[in-house]
């Protein structure tokens, strides 16, 4: 994978942000993300709901051997942070400015699949926040959250 050119960088700032997420998740050649670190699969990307996925595995074990939470909190930033861009009109960015997580249970790390749903509750000009949840490979709630995002114009 490689680094954006400076053509493609300007390409991508026109298109809202929907459009951008769905154009960049395609792309064969993009740049490196956490994502990869993951084996993220998106799910879904709609406007204001984005779903994605991830294996638990033996190397995401925290010390006590079920999954290490900064694996769910990840899930939950990107889904959420993703919904709200998914919202934003071309050439608008986003970051976070606060992140909260409730972790429901313990998960193994056994190769079984987590979905991460985010759902916007508020896209305002300056501040948006969302709301996230993961669910086992059972249909259990492991973790849900919420989020703050500055809006960047």
């Amino acid at each position: 994978m490689t680094s954006l050119s400076a053509e493609q960088l300007e390409h991508l700032k026109q298109l809202t942000g929907l459009e951008f997420l769905r154009t960049a998740f395609a792309a064969e050649d993009r740049p490196p993300f956490i994502g990869d670190l993951l084996g993220l699969e998106v799910e879904s990307l709609e406007e204001g709901t984005v779903v994605f996925s991830v294996p638990t595995k033996p190397t995401f074990a925290n010390p006590l051997g079920s999954l290490h939470g900064g694996i769910c909190a990840t899930l939950l930033d990107s889904v959420m942070g993703c919904s709200i861009h998914s919202t934003l009109e071309a050439g608008v960015g986003y970051g976070t400015l606060e992140l909260k997580v409730n972790y429901i249970r313990t998960v193994p790390v056994d190769g079984a699949r987590l979905v991460g749903t985010g759902r916007t509750i508020h896209v305002g000009r300056q501040v948006a926040t969302a709301e996230g949840s993961i669910i086992d490979a059972s249909g259990r709630l492991v973790a849900h959250g919420t989020t703050t995002c500055m809006i960047y114009r």
